[in-house]
């Protein structure tokens, strides 16, 4: 029982954890990838590709699991906590950049690990991140800031209010 509202606490089990961590990482890479195929997409109009070849959606959604994954380690890590007298966007703006900071080094350690895969130095690979461009990592650092505010807050407001009503809210009652 909690000593704040007296009603028991529901453990979950191992599988039950395990399924719940999974729906999670599928519904923030679906998310996620959304997103950088959005971006994808973008690009390829910029470049006048045409026709525009698939092969940069499939990455995009490679990298959407694994930012998903980092995402998720990060929140592991970093638990959200709400404070009640900061409100919502106060409360979740620092961690926002922790988790920033979390998911940019988990890239940094990605690309370093990917050069060893094929046969280069980690530390040469790892500064190839962002192809070697500190203002291109900033940029990209942005863009995933952006990406990921809406996510926490919703993080946020589920923390607050509860699933049920978190989902009330968006999608209208379920009854």
């Amino acid at each position: 029982m909690t000593s704040a509202t007296n009603t028991p606490v529901k453990k979950h089990t191992f599988k039950e954890k395990v399924i719940e961590e999974a729906k999670s990482a599928l519904a923030l890479t679906l998310y996620f990838g959304t997103w950088f195929c959005a971006l994808t997409f973008l690009a390829m109009t910029t470049l006048d590709e045409r026709p525009i070849p698939l092969t940069p959606f499939g990455i995009a959604f490679i990298k959407a699991a694994l930012c998903a994954k980092f995402m998720l380690i990060a929140q592991a890590i970093f638990p959200p906590k709400m404070r009640p007298n900061y409100g919502l966007m106060r409360s979740l703006f620092n961690e926002s950049l922790v988790y920033l900071l979390v998911v940019i080094l988990l890239n940094y350690l990605e690309a370093g690990v990917d050069g060893m895969i094929h046969g280069k130095e980690f530390l040469i690979s790892m500064t190839a991140f962002g192809q070697s461009n500190p203002l291109r990592v900033v940029a990209m650092s942005l863009v995933y800031w952006l990406i990921v505010w809406p996510y926490l807050v919703l993080i946020g407001l589920k923390l607050r209010l509860g699933t049920p009503a978190t989902i009330d809210i968006l999608f209208g009652s379920q009854k």
